[in-house]
């Protein structure tokens, strides 16, 4: 088997690297992620012309790719970049409003006119068979009910796609304008509770329980393809440490026990690329929830070690603000629980 990227999917990989490594740096990441919308609208505007959200769909829904090696090429640089644009709730977005059909908003959401996000989970509702925001019928228009809990790229977003409960089933909705209670997270970008009251909602599909889910494994996916990312990174970063640092007058590089260490977690990273890459060959296919639910607990599991050792090699130094290898550990760190962590995936391969 090929691994290596088609030419089309290399040139996306550096432009994307090249942007960030131009225009998105530590210092100008640091500067946004604190403050609402704790992203850069900036930057995402730019990121959009680049049409990076356009490598999500495919060319029949507006797009130019759509493929899941298309999406791990795009996050696995913006890993790398360590980049909190949110371009997570693009990608599950825009695929689950191309899957409904909805050309126009494809179209924007592409184009960068419109920024939406995806919500779907609730306080206590961690799967789409809890949900109790419901969507009902008021004189033709749809009113929807309820909150949507740590909805990915919710500030300053122009529309939410909710998931919400009809009286035939799980519906997907476009609310423009929503209500929401925003706050930063813990390792960069942004998200918030979405609250509907009355709430006047589009509908997009009515019974979408699949489009949803596929859209939940698309995000899914490209967070395993982030942490590949992350994690090359991370390890760069801490081999050069161990070639600088220096101890008993020699740099620590070259003590045995250490070059283990860091062998270890090389060869970790490979099985999580090699999962990666299995699990985005089985996008879109019958097979792709169980293969991403593998792929996503290997990342969660491979993550806290990398980070653990890595911040272990570093000492002190490597649990900073000021250093970048914090940030990448935590990021490791968060990307495990969203869309469901190691366990929930776990229980996901158990019952396929």
């Amino acid at each position: 088997m090929d691994f290596n990227l088609t030419e089309d999917r290399q040139m996306l990989s550096d432009t994307v690297r090249r942007y960030l490594a131009d225009q998105y740096d530590f210092e100008t990441r640091n500067g946004v992620i604190e403050t609402a919308p704790y992203h850069s609208p900036a930057k995402w505007a730019e990121l959009s012309e680049l049409g990076l959200i356009g490598a999500f769909v495919s060319e029949a829904q507006g797009g130019f790719g759509g493929a899941g090696f298309d999406i791990t090429t795009v996050f696995e640089e913006l890993g790398r970049g360590l980049c909190p644009e949110p371009m997570l709730a693009a990608l599950m977005s825009v695929r689950a409003a191309a899957d409904c059909g909805a050309d126009a908003l494809v179209e924007e959401a592409i184009s960068g006119a419109k920024r939406l996000a995806m919500a779907v989970f609730e306080p206590d509702a961690d799967s789409l068979s809890l949900i109790r925001t419901s969507a009902d019928q008021s004189s033709g228009s749809w009113v929807l009910n309820g909150r949507k809990s740590v909805v990915y790229g919710l500030p300053d977003a122009d529309g939410a796609l909710v998931a919400a409960r009809t009286n035939t089933g799980i519906g997907l909705f476009l609310v423009e304008a929503p209500e929401t209670i925003d706050y930063a997270m813990i390792n960069g970008g942004g998200a918030g509770e979405l609250i509907l009251d009355n709430s006047p909602g589009t509908c997009l599909r009515e019974n979408a329980d699949d489009i949803i889910e596929a859209a939940l494994d698309a995000g899914r996916l490209a967070l395993c393809a982030e942490a590949v990312g992350v994690m090359d990174v991370l390890v760069d970063m801490t081999v050069d440490y161990l070639k600088q640092r220096k101890q008993f007058g020699r740099p620590i590089a070259s003590f045995q026990a250490l070059q283990h260490r860091a062998v270890d977690m090389a060869i970790e990273i490979e099985q999580c690329r090699s999962i990666t890459i299995l699990a985005a060959s089985k996008l879109g296919t019958d097979e792709a929830g169980k293969y991403i639910a593998m792929a996503k607990n290997l990342i969660g599991r491979t993550g806290a070690m990398i980070s653990e050792e890595s911040i272990q090699l570093h000492g002190g130094i490597g649990m900073t603000w000021e250093y970048p290898g914090s940030h990448f550990a935590k990021r490791l760190a968060m990307i495990d629980h969203q869309l469901g962590d190691r366990y929930a995936q776990l229980q996901r391969v158990m019952g396929a």
